[in-house]
């Protein structure tokens, strides 16, 4: 999954020294905060404060941090686009003020919370109280203590290598072998040596979150879990709860999905190696994380569809299309829908393609510099299907974010985490063989005939991603609540991914040393990865909503919007709102609806679902 920069002005200084497209947008109203943090908070109120004092400490707060945004910021790009020692000892420099002040702010905005406010100073508050992501405690040297940790998490991250036909390759080059090979030995093993680089980590990582309680504590939350999850317009619990009806509602899909993957898979390599039955071996799956499969799409591809006319990195190839083109390719859809084309500072600015000489963070993020127009992205753009896709979905958070700007300073951020990936996707949902002929990729749109190949492809990235999309928090929350120890971290990770993907690790049981979650991005960077979760729900729910707009009367997976500019219209507003409101409100004022809802997956891939239950019914589903 992709990082990128958010507008909101407290999260910037929560990031300890990672850089900034890990930071996150915290999403809050007046009943986000837990009842103990609200009490804990009151009970150092100053008694003698007034709703002028709240109105002129958030007017100096929003000031103060729009001044460290506009310099930690650029702080950060530099660290991310040069990793030395150097850019690493000033991005730790510039993430331990951040916090520093970030903590600050929260602590004088708990003197405020005892007052009739105007709902709107009272959302800016909690934006305040809530949206650290790591919050360091008040002690000489915490905050410090945990940039430096937090930089050196990710600078390991970053810079870890595994060595191939002796000499070191770096995560891309072992992707691509996971992605293409398909011999179980070398997948095993190039699996396995990427986590080499996690195994360093795991020490580290527990005396962040030991930190980071604290500092949550000092904000009135018992632990860091339940002050992320207060960023969601109600209680900490209800949230949890919301997140399993989700699951509940699209867990059926995933599980026809599972078992028609593994007999593709058990057909490939045989029982030896992948047997019918049971879980699937992680390795086998096209992905380092197996968190997406469509790499494997020609072993699981309806009979007959494996050739859908599709393949959009050979129509890319075929066409000498440039990274360059890609983006520019994307800037042309959102100015199709009536967008202002993005700023030559844009182009300027933006890393495009992956530098030869020096070590980057390649992992694709949009940034917003300034809080205002200064928009880029990062990413170390290959011509591909995949990254076609990125582009899309990159663009549509500096957009997104673009639009925001005309909030004040602290509701410059998506209505919560998950609006700002599932906008990027939604638009993903659009490039369908209408809108790859209208851009003049393919000459003619597939029949009909090529739609099950087409929802296959698109479930093995959509559908096999949402169990993954939820254990990672679901991970993150018991270390976080205390209920896993270091000594059980890579147990309960694993027992996680069993129990909700389906997946085992190849070669058996896992090293006593090993820390497999810090060998995914979001680990060591310290994002929280329920946004994603989210906006795999969402993204469905803003087509199915923007499709009925358009008064598009088809099959829903062969919708785009593409070209409509009403829609656009819509779509912006939404976008304009930023954090101001509660996200139902936001939500609202583009699908209709008040609540996320599954169903819209459901309808996308309804005749997939059908061919699913037809193959599969002779199989022994589950694990």
């Amino acid at each position: 999954m992709k990082k990128f920069l958010l507008g909101t002005a407290s999260t910037l200084l929560l990031l300890g020294g990672c850089a900034p497209q890990a930071a996150e947008t915290a999403t809050t109203s007046e009943t986000s905060t837990s009842e103990s943090a609200v009490d804990n908070a009151a009970q150092d109120t100053a008694s003698d404060v007034t709703v002028a004092d709240a109105e002129a400490f958030l007017a100096d707060a929003e000031r103060r941090l729009l001044e460290d945004w506009n310099y930690a910021a650029r702080v950060f790009w530099v660290q991310a686009n040069f990793i030395t020692d150097d850019t690493n000892w000033l991005a730790s420099r510039a993430g331990a003020a951040s916090t520093e002040l970030a903590v600050e702010l929260a602590n004088e905005a708990a003197r405020y919370t005892h007052l009739d406010l105007p709902p709107e100073m009272e959302r800016k508050l909690n934006i305040l109280r809530t949206g650290i992501t790591l919050p360091a405690p008040s002690a000489e040297g915490a905050a410090t203590e945990l940039s430096e940790i937090t930089t050196r998490l990710g600078t390991m991250y970053a810079t870890g290598t595994y060595e191939v036909d002796g000499e070191p390759a770096d995560l891309q080059v072992l992707s691509n072998i996971i992605e293409t090979s398909r011999d179980p030995e070398i997948l095993q093993d190039i699996w396995q040596g990427w986590r080499t680089n996690a195994v360093d980590m795991a020490p580290l990582y527990a005396r962040m979150v030991d930190i980071a309680n604290e500092g949550a504590n000092e904000l009135g939350f018992d632990n860091l879990a339940d002050m992320w999850l207060s960023n969601y317009d109600m209680p900490p619990e209800d949230m949890e709860a919301e997140v399993e009806r989700l699951w509940g509602q699209v867990e059926p899909l995933y599980e026809q999905l599972h078992c028609h993957v593994r007999a593709g898979l058990n057909e490939e390599y045989g029982d030896s190696v992948q047997p019918a039955t049971g879980p699937i071996r992680a390795d086998l799956l096209g992905n380092m994380w197996a968190q997406q499969w469509s790499n494997i799409y020609d072993l699981v591809a309806p009979e007959g569809a494996a050739d859908d006319g599709l393949d959009v990195t050979a129509l890319l190839e075929a066409q000498n299309y440039t990274a360059e083109d890609m983006a520019r390719t994307g800037e042309a859809f959102f100015s199709s829908l009536g967008f202002d084309p993005l700023p030559e500072t844009f182009w300027d600015r933006s890393l495009i393609t992956q530098p030869r000489d020096r070590n980057v963070v390649c992992h694709a993020s949009a940034w917003i510099i300034d809080a205002e127009e200064d928009i880029r992205i990062k990413m170390c753009t290959e011509v591909n299907g995949e990254d076609f896709q990125t582009i899309h979905h990159e663009l549509g958070h500096n957009y997104y974010q673009r639009a925001y700007a005309v909030q004040d300073f602290l509701f410059r951020g998506g209505a919560h985490d998950g609006f700002h990936e599932a906008i990027g996707d939604f638009i993903g949902l659009s490039i369908t063989p209408e809108y790859l002929q209208a851009i003049d990729l393919i000459d003619e749109v597939p029949s009909a005939d090529a739609d099950l190949g087409i929802l296959m492809r698109q479930s093995l990235d959509k559908i096999a991603f949402l169990p993954f999309g939820l254990m990672m928090d679901q991970w993150r929350w018991g270390v976080l609540r205390g209920d896993t120890p270091p000594e059980a971290y890579n147990e309960s990770w694993w027992e996680l991914r069993t129990r909700y993907q389906g997946i085992v690790p190849p070669g058996g049981a896992r090293p006593d040393n090993a820390f497999d979650p810090g060998a995914k991005f979001h680990i060591p960077n310290n994002t929280p990865y329920l946004r994603y979760f989210l906006s795999f729900i969402m993204q469905f729910q803003f087509h199915q909503a923007a499709c009925e707009m358009a008064g598009w009367e088809g099959p829903l997976h062969r919708c785009s919007i593409y070209g409509n500019e009403e829609v656009g219209e819509r779509f912006n507003a939404m976008m304009e709102m930023g954090l101001s409101q509660p996200w139902p409100d936001a939500l609202e004022a583009f699908t209709g609806t008040r609540e996320m809802d599954g169903s819209a997956i459901i309808a996308y891939f309804a005749p997939l679902m059908e061919y699913l239950e037809a193959e599969n019914a002779d199989r022994q589903c589950g694990w």
